[in-house]
């Protein structure tokens, strides 16, 4: 299993051979959390509806959070193959079984005894506090197996191979679709039904990744050797994966921040706003494929000694993101209607929803060069400028206007959507700033 060469080639067909596959594993990741809430929508009420919603959004902030911790090892494995090193590989392999095992147990217990304090700080409306509780109690159990799914494919992708983790998630997106009608549609389980569905569904993904390792040999072939906790290791992976790790947090912390906001504006606006984070979820597959392809292909070319290549990949992920978060920005908003709809007919949550995703949907263009730059940094070693663009947008721009627009404009959704827009313009000035920076600072960029 030795991976894709990303230092040689056209670098657009490295980006798409890359970016491809993930974009679609990222796809299909999502589709298993919007089936979540199109099944519950067709056999449950709001009341459901919204503990499933905000449920995954805390969900989703632990998988970004442990995504983020794990790009240290992509990152690290990347910059080991560039340079032809196996045997480093290996270690940091290793080293990361070892490190996040202790993180999922860990993690694990602590999220379980902080269940209700979560549901309560969310403000979750009063009908829908006990699906909630029901769901993260078990998804909460699941974490191993979330742990599990991201380490292996966070190793994947430092190989160059992005395929893997797509089949990976493949047989989680099946699983979960057909558990939830089992759970929801036929023993009517509902918000439980729903974690069960997600739970068991990652069990089968790591299962399924577990056999397709057993069949290669490689880097991913480690002793017990390797498995042996090496200070250097890890500190380097925590050096990279801590501040993409916390920034991830704290970009998903303003958004539980807004749901929180629209959760004391009732119900039909917390159902409105949990739809849509959903569904901008599916917008966002090409910025976030940016982010992952820039630092595993820049990160191969910067241990090949090829600093030039690295710079040249993220000016063309970069006009990629653009062109696709304009079209995506503009058609938005003539048929909002359309992509909400597909989760909801209740004509109140459809009409805010509509609202909210066309102010939400002009950040796609802004958060794709972002999010570009915070590949390229991670790549380079400098994932403390992600932390520190991403953290001050969301205190100086996204929460304080999310906050102030709900209260200047009590009636409408879309100023709301349109202030993750403006925290993520500040964020593409920070980034600018911090590449010029570098650039002088710095006489390899």
């Amino acid at each position: 299993m030795n991976g894709k060469d990303l230092t040689q080639g056209s670098i657009l067909g490295n980006i798409m051979t890359f970016s491809l596959p993930y974009m679609l594993a990222y796809f299909l990741q999502m589709l298993y959390g919007l089936a979540d809430l199109y099944v519950i929508g067709q056999y449950c009420g709001v009341d459901s509806t919204t503990a499933v919603s905000n449920g995954a959004q805390v969900m989703y902030m632990v998988t970004v959070v442990l995504i983020g911790l794990a790009m240290g090892t992509t990152v690290l494995t990347a910059r080991a193959v560039g340079a032809k090193d196996d045997a480093r590989a290996r270690i940091v392999v290793g080293n990361t079984i070892t490190m996040f095992a202790c993180i999922a147990m860990v993690l694990m217990v602590v999220l379980l005894c902080l269940k209700g304090w979560i549901v309560g700080v969310m403000d979750t409306p009063t009908e829908a506090v006990e699906g909630m509780e029901h769901y993260l109690t078990v998804c909460f159990i699941g974490i191993p197996f979330i742990v599990a799914y991201n380490i292996i494919a966070s190793v994947f992708r430092g190989l160059g191979d992005s395929r893997s983790p797509m089949y990976f998630v493949a047989v989680a997106c099946v699983a979960n679709i057909v558990l939830d009608y089992l759970f929801i549609g036929f023993f009517g389980l509902g918000a439980i039904g729903a974690a069960l569905g997600t739970t068991l569904s990652q069990m089968a993904s790591v299962l399924f990744a577990f056999v397709s390792i057993r069949r290669h040999r490689g880097v991913m072939d480690v002793s017990k050797s390797h498995l042996y906790p090496r200070k250097d290791v890890i500190k380097n992976i925590l050096k990279t994966g801590v501040p993409i790790a916390v920034q991830d947090g704290f970009i998903q912390v303003s958004f539980l921040v807004i749901t929180v906001i629209a959760n004391q504006r009732g119900l039909i606006d917390a159902a409105a706003v949990g739809i849509v984070e959903k569904f901008i979820g599916l917008v966002f597959i090409v910025p976030s494929a940016m982010l992952s392809t820039v630092s595993a292909v820049s990160a191969q070319n910067i241990g090949a000694g090829n600093m030039e290549r690295a710079k040249r990949t993220l000016y063309v992920a970069m006009m990629i993101t653009t062109g696709y978060g304009v079209v995506c920005a503009v058609v938005l908003q003539f048929v909002p209607q359309l992509a909400v709809g597909i989760f909801t007919d209740n004509p109140q949550v459809l009409a805010q929803g509509a609202d909210y995703l066309r102010g939400y949907v002009w950040d796609c263009i802004f958060a794709g060069l972002h999010f570009c730059f915070s590949g390229f940094f991670t790549a380079c070693g400098y994932a403390i400028i992600s932390f520190i663009h991403n953290s001050v947008s969301i205190v100086c721009a996204r929460i304080p206007l999310a906050w102030l627009s709900s209260i200047l404009y009590p009636d409408t959704l879309y100023p709301m959507g349109l202030s993750t827009c403006t925290g993520s313009v500040l964020s593409c000035l920070i980034c600018v700033g911090a590449y010029c920076w570098m650039k002088k600072k710095t006489a390899k960029i």
